[in-house]
């Protein structure tokens, strides 16, 4: 026979000992924490490693040639280089000043996070330096010197940056319209059997063909050019969506169910309160997952037909072997991409803010 397990009171003056316990636990350790940090008291130790990096390596960059072969020399050379030293002055401010920033916790915080970055990114430059302007072990113009990026975005801004513009807009109407798209056939295919019985096979058929192998047929079909990217950029951020939401809403633990049903809720509240928000984490991985099929496919589909974007511009920069503003283009692609996988993590966070401490990426 089992035996019930009887919880016995704690005495009024033990629950008051084990209160303060706790909390004597609680305000000792933000002091345990400040006392852990590498520079906590006066001084950042890693801001004047990495002051004197970035100041080495404008210096560097500014009084070391540059190797001039077949053409004439690489432009905003010595601007980068006292750009390099300003950055280099700016960081070793913030190191003496560290000790004083304990009334701006959060710049403080991010100093000392990112302190190994910026001892690692003048290093980086430096050695890309070496290797195109300074030894030319890379030959330009076929690789070029971060400075020669400086030009591009001084002397190119509009072409550029419109470019910018209208990829971004393609990508958004492609991702708003595939992310809707999915999500509504992952949460019927995951709540009904009869959609499930038909469209599973289907997903399951066409979902693993990649959407650039529909280009000519997208491009045949559509009204005009655009409208092929946008449907093959929806397509491509349709399937991940889909398939998991499906998984999310499928995967729900079938006593909510039967716990709102004995309530009195309806079909439509259990798929609304119950099974979406249940399955939101895996609808986050599918948007996640389909933001970066989409970026491939959108460079693709620019490539091909679209008469504007940066996969128009990367295949301009390469009819006139401007391998310079390439390099720019795909330094804006990669910020781009960077900055909207920050901004679905930002709304992620935001709206599963109810489930923290249980999603764990």
């Amino acid at each position: 026979m089992s035996q019930a397990l009887k919880v016995l009171p704690l005495p009024a003056a033990d629950l008051a000992a084990a209160a303060g316990e706790v909390q004597a636990h609680a305000a000792s350790a933000p002091v345990q924490a400040a006392a852990a940090e590498p520079a906590s008291a006066r001084f950042w130790r890693t801001g004047f490693l990495a002051a004197a990096a970035w100041i080495i390596e404008g210096l560097l960059v500014r009084f070391w040639p540059n190797q001039v072969a077949g053409f004439t020399d690489w432009a905003f050379t010595d601007e980068f280089g006292l750009a390099n030293v300003a950055v280099g002055g700016v960081i070793l401010a913030l190191a003496l000043s560290y000790g004083r920033l304990g009334r701006v916790p959060h710049l403080r915080e991010g100093l000392r996070l990112g302190g190994r970055w910026l001892v690692a990114l003048p290093v980086l430059l430096l050695v890309w330096q070496v290797l195109t302007a300074k030894l030319t072990i890379l030959p330009g113009p076929f690789f070029a010197p971060p400075q020669s990026l400086v030009e591009v975005f001084a002397e190119d801004w509009s072409r550029l940056g419109l470019s910018v513009a209208h990829s971004a807009r393609l990508l958004l109407n492609g991702l708003l319209l595939g992310a809707l798209v999915g999500f509504i056939t992952g949460v019927a295919i995951g709540w009904s059997r009869e959609v499930n019985y038909w469209v599973h096979p289907v997903l399951r058929f066409l979902g693993p063909v990649p959407s650039s192998a529909l280009l000519p047929i997208a491009f045949f079909l559509a009204p005009s050019s655009y409208a092929a990217a946008v449907f093959l950029v929806a397509l491509a951020t349709f399937f991940p969506v889909a398939v998991l939401t499906w998984s999310g809403v499928a995967s729900v633990n079938k006593s909510y169910y039967d716990v709102a049903r004995t309530l009195g809720a309806s079909n439509l509240f259990l798929v609304w309160r119950v099974a979406i928000p249940a399955a939101l984490p895996q609808v986050f991985v599918g948007l996640f997952m389909g933001l970066g099929a989409s970026f491939t496919v959108l460079v693709t589909a620019e490539m091909m037909g679209v008469k504007a974007g940066l996969g128009w511009y990367l295949q301009w920069a390469q009819g006139w072997a401007a391998y310079s503003n390439m390099f720019a283009a795909l330094l804006v692609m990669a910020v781009l991409c960077s900055g909207l996988i920050t901004l679905l993590f930002t709304l992620r966070d935001r709206v599963l803010s109810w489930q923290k401490g249980t999603v764990k990426w």
